[in-house]
């Protein structure tokens, strides 16, 4: 009897240990800005808003951030706190770096500076912690998608070039009648549908089609490459530019376009079959993107 309760135990500390070492092999260390550290950005709250658009926050997660013992620290603080800035009753408060903040719930989280004006200077970040780790379900069926290109910043002239829109794109799925949304200022942005010589060219000839009222929605009618521009002088040139490939369908009968929006065209079944420039760029590029964004944000404001 003995010996059995023995190898009960055994069994028992033996699931516990491989439930630990699967959360250990799932948990994901994030430092906060990279190699920039957590600091007064100099491109504003774009920085940081950028850094957490490329990551991918599980529970169990690490964030850690590096700074100026002093300069700097960082507050954990609620919503309302971080559109305010207010500082003045935080959840949690570091001011010895590594600060070091475990994600132990799905939902958002809020951090910011609490030292002079930092936050208002662009020092703060929010993140969002959507799952749990370890395998996923298979995930069920699902009706068409729609994407907000260029999330919360919308669709302009990016000070990191066409970069931005690339790295957006590179981990999107497109399927055929999902929608593309385009957010901008009416009177200084439009979005042009062009051809891949225009796309590629920066010219304003032979546009497929042209929305200039925001928000601009567009259906993906059709499988293959999509390109998208603008009109406005330089826009182009200065990276204001989207490639996607759509394959497949998302629904067994793709929803018809709304009669009155332009009609959005893709390449014929015959067209060119290799993927745009922004499909799918290595995972080397994606991580490279965020240091030169940071240099064309400081160039931009200095």
């Amino acid at each position: 009897m003995a010996s059995t309760r023995g190898l009960n135990r055994a069994a028992i500390l033996a699931i516990a240990v491989a439930a630990i070492l699967q959360l250990t092999a799932a948990q994901t260390t994030h430092t906060v800005g990279d190699a920039l550290g957590w600091l007064v950005p100099p491109g504003g709250a774009v920085t940081y808003t950028v850094w957490a658009e490329l990551q991918t926050f599980t529970v169990g997660d690490i964030l850690v951030f590096n700074f100026g013992d002093g300069d700097q620290d960082v507050a954990k603080v609620t919503k309302e706190a971080f559109k305010t800035c207010n500082s003045t009753d935080p959840i949690s408060l570091k001011t010895k770096s590594p600060a070091n903040f475990t994600l132990d719930t799905i939902g958002e989280y809020y951090f910011i500076g609490t030292k002079d004006e930092h936050c208002k200077l662009g020092q703060k970040l929010a993140i969002n912690v959507t799952s749990y780790p370890g395998p996923s379900p298979s995930p069920a069926p699902k009706g068409p998608s729609t994407y907000t290109v260029g999330e919360a910043l919308g669709w302009f002239v990016p000070p990191g070039g066409s970069f931005f829109y690339e790295t957006w794109a590179y981990d999107k799925s497109f399927k055929v009648g999902d929608t593309l949304v385009f957010n901008f200022i009416n009177g200084t942005q439009d979005v042009a549908v062009v051809t891949e010589s225009v796309y590629k060219n920066c010219t304003k000839n032979n546009t497929i089609a042209i929305y200039t009222t925001s928000p601009a929605n567009i259906t993906l009618e059709t499988a293959g490459e999509h390109f998208f521009t603008t009109t406005y002088d330089r826009h182009c040139k200065l990276g204001q530019k989207l490639a996607i490939n759509v394959t497949g369908s998302s629904t067994t009968s793709p929803p018809p376009s709304s009669p009155s929006s332009p009609s959005t065209f893709g390449p014929s079944a015959g067209g060119p079959a290799a993927p745009p420039i922004s499909s799918a760029p290595s995972r080397f590029f994606h991580g490279c993107f965020f240091t030169s964004l940071l240099i064309a944000i400081t160039f931009f404001h200095y």
